[in-house]
């Protein structure tokens, strides 16, 4: 009896023991909504493939998940990306100082770039010959943690973000920048290529059907839960921000509320 007690006791030590060493070399991946302030690294193109990466230059850690500096972790499609691109395309070098928005889903993380600005590197000081009049030279940022606060006219901009209304979907989406989305009934489904959209609920306001690419964020992932949950489509109030990459629309989800119709509502 004991040894069968010993054996089992030893055998539970093994499993805790493999358990602690397959968690520490699992990546402890950032909070859904951490916001990134100015974090240096380069812009990286998957080869053979449309996804787009972010090297960081230095650790990155929200107090409690921490990614190590070197990470790559794929941004997102959006108006910002569509810059960056534009910009790394015109210049031999890509790295760039990045403010965004951490998102999660399926304990993976992904950059929504919100603005960025090109890093170049400091040349080194020349030895002084005569005194001549004094030139201004162009700013150049290369230190990983040289505080750097968003410029006011960026921070004007980013509070001054449009909010899509009934009268832009009943003409049909056309947007020139990132906007808020607010307070939009409709439901979440896969296209025919599986990816999922959001399809906006006309509600007999004569609204197009619309529909938008959704982002890989937490919220999407819990209102996706939500709907393997039940048989038929769940109608669900939503926020966030729509931004166009490459053509096409794409909705990152900040709040999915699921609405309960009572009857009173079509399918």
């Amino acid at each position: 009896m004991l040894k069968k007690l010993t054996i089992k006791i030893t055998v539970a030590l093994l499993v805790i023991s493999f358990t602690t060493e397959l968690e520490a070399r699992m990546p402890v991946i950032l909070r859904d909504g951490f916001v990134l302030t100015g974090i240096d690294g380069n812009l990286i193109s998957a080869d053979n493939d449309n996804r787009w990466f972010f090297e960081f230059d230095s650790e990155i850690t929200d107090g409690k998940g921490r990614l190590k500096a070197g990470t790559l972790v794929e941004v997102l499609p959006s108006a910002a990306l569509e810059k960056m691109i534009e910009d790394a395309a015109s210049h031999t070098t890509s790295n760039y100082k990045l403010w965004g928005r951490i998102t999660k889903y399926n304990d993976k993380n992904y950059i929504f770039p919100i603005y960025f600005l090109p890093l170049s590197k400091i040349k080194p000081p020349q030895p002084k010959a005569a005194k001549t009049k004094p030139q201004k030279e162009a700013p150049s940022i290369n230190e990983p943690n040289d505080p750097l606060a968003v410029p006011d006219q960026i921070v004007a901009k980013l509070e001054s973000r449009r909010i899509i209304r009934t009268e832009q979907l009943r003409k049909g989406l056309q947007l020139e920048q990132d906007s808020v989305l607010m307070d939009r009934s409709g439901f979440i489904k896969n296209d025919s290529h599986g990816k999922a959209v959001f399809v906006f609920d006309a509600l007999g306001r004569g609204v197009q059907k619309i529909s938008l690419q959704l982002l890989p964020s937490q919220t999407l992932q819990r209102a996706q839960q939500k709907q393997a949950t039940e048989l038929e489509p769940v109608r669900f109030n939503a926020a966030g921000i729509v931004t166009k990459y490459k053509g096409d629309y794409y909705l990152l989800l900040q709040r999915a509320r699921r609405i309960f119709s009572h009857g009173n509502f079509p399918r």
